[in-house]
């Protein structure tokens, strides 16, 4: 029907600048579209990929960390290709390569003492086991319908490890570890069966990208698009679709218009939206005009959006042992301990106590005299609010009771504070319990107004991309990444037919 030229005509603006926005615009501009526009709310690119080098020349991750699996993941391509994977001693922690020491974790309970390497591995590879049957989709019947938590508790139960304190207690820190995976609160909120959702890459995971970090790998989507295709400092009040063409007075040339928060206003044929799950719960009713349709509305209520905040600690030197890898909390009473968390589930109790969410301190890759702690959920979201001197504070405590070794007083924080930033709300989506994953995934990635209500007006005003849109891939950065570059194909196909 239309020739190429007609793909120039094609305007585009794409809400949000993080790998799914990035990756949607640089491949519209490689298929010759000559009219995108980024709108990014922040004054940086990057979404919930932020690189900062706050206190040196090396990088800190305040977001994303990881590239998860390796084969068919197309950041770990770019980033191979580009060669921006790390390298070198500084890296050794990153890819479990050997090394003259093995790093390992050491895990101390709150009276001081230490628990044996033998207990915890056995604890962690019981855990690990009984995670992947879930992934696996490997579930008893009994199981199916249970949370994620109600699940661990029941089948750990059987092991011989549970007769024993320790094993309770290491047990209880594997399902507060694995919030951090999951961001959410608690496991006794996700679903157990819907995690076989959830697809995983084949080939080790890189925790650390080289010098650059993150910000290298979103380069190298940057460098392909046009200077001035991404306007930063641009938050979109609303998305105006469906304009339809009026007669001589009002005369609506594009279907969809995106207002600014600042007053601007831009007319497109489509937009492409990519904020993150959180931003969608908290503005999706205000957003749009008209409406998003009740199923997509839903879908967005049902998916959960979670919390997972670091607490990065600089000392002058370091004081813990060169074979240390992470200094990991195991509690007498931990949030994740099935009795300990249903009495805290009525009432304000929990706040009192929000520092026992925190898993652990890990050693940070460059930084070698930095440790870095984590946090997730209501927890998490409650430290936000408290001053960076008192969370550094009560972290010290924390180290110095536990290790009993001589921690010195902090010399510099940074604690990142997703939950309450207006752009983002939170850090990645999860199924909690009862919700069907994969129909909430694809409402919420299907494009507006739905192609057999078009009726000759213009389909695919509205599309729809991020980590949450995707029903396999959902958590992850290369998640993000190929709703991007699938929202760009749809229009790519739209214009050729």
């Amino acid at each position: 029907m239309s020739t190429c030229s007609e793909s120039e005509n094609g305007k585009v603006v794409v809400v949000g600048s993080g790998f799914a926005g990035l990756a949607a615009a640089a491949k519209l501009v490689e298929a010759g579209f000559e009219n995108v526009l980024v709108l990014e709310a922040k004054e940086r690119v990057g979404g919930r990929a932020h690189t900062t080098k706050p206190f040196s020349e090396n990088v800190i991750e305040v977001g994303a960390n990881w590239i998860h699996g390796q084969k068919g993941n197309p950041l770990f391509k770019i980033a191979k290709e580009e060669n921006l994977l790390s390298e070198g001693p500084s890296a050794r922690k990153n890819m479990c390569q050997p090394c003259s020491v093995t790093l390992q974790d050491y895990f101390f309970k709150e009276d001081g003492k230490q628990v044996s390497t033998k207990v915890v591995d056995q604890v962690s590879s019981c855990f690990s086991k009984l995670t992947d049957k879930a992934s696996d989709d490997e579930l008893k019947s009994r199981y199916r319908k249970l949370t994620l938590g109600a699940y661990l508790d029941d089948a750990f139960g059987e092991a011989p490890l549970a007769a024993t304190e320790d094993g309770r207690q290491v047990f209880e820190w594997c399902k507060r570890n694995e919030c951090t995976d999951e961001a959410c609160s608690s496991l006794y909120e996700v679903s157990a069966s819907q995690m076989s959702n959830y697809t995983a890459l084949e080939g080790e995971f890189f925790n650390t990208l080289g010098p650059g970090g993150y910000r290298a790998v979103l380069d190298v989507l940057l460098k392909d698009l046009p200077s001035g295709t991404v306007q930063c400092c641009a938050p979109v009040k609303s998305i105006q679709w469906d304009l339809v063409k009026k007669g001589s007075g009002e005369d609506h040339r594009y279907p969809v218009k995106v207002v600014c928060e600042n007053g601007q206003s831009f007319e497109a044929d489509h937009v492409i939206v990519t904020v993150s799950l959180g931003v969608l719960k908290d503005k999706a009713t205000t957003m749009f005009e008209p409406p998003l349709p009740e199923k997509k509305l839903s879908a967005i209520e049902s998916l959960g959006f979670g919390i997972v905040d670091k607490i990065f600690l600089f000392f002058e030197k370091a004081f813990w042992p060169e074979d240390c890898s992470g200094v990991q909390l195991v509690w007498k009473e931990g949030p994740e301990d099935k009795d300990v968390y249903e009495s805290l589930s009525e009432g304000e109790t929990w706040k009192k106590t929000w520092f026992k969410k925190i898993t652990g301190f890990d050693t940070v890759a460059r930084h070698p005299t930095a440790l870095c702690g984590w946090i997730t959920g209501r927890e998490a979201l409650y430290m936000e609010n408290l001053q960076d001197t008192e969370i550094g504070a009560i972290c010290v405590r924390l180290l110095r009771s536990f290790t009993g070794w001589s921690v010195p007083e902090v010399s510099k924080t940074l604690i990142t504070r997703w939950g309450s930033d207006s752009h983002i709300r939170g850090s990645y989506s999860f199924i909690p319990d009862g919700v069907n994953g994969v129909k909430a995934h694809k409402a919420l990635a299907s494009p507006l107004p739905p192609k057999y209500k078009c009726r000759g007006r213009k389909h695919l005003q509205v599309l729809f991309a991020g980590e949450a849109t995707h029903d396999q891939f959902y958590t992850t950065t290369h998640g993000a990444y190929l709703t991007g570059v699938r929202e760009a194909d749809r229009l790519i196909s739209y214009y050729a037919d």
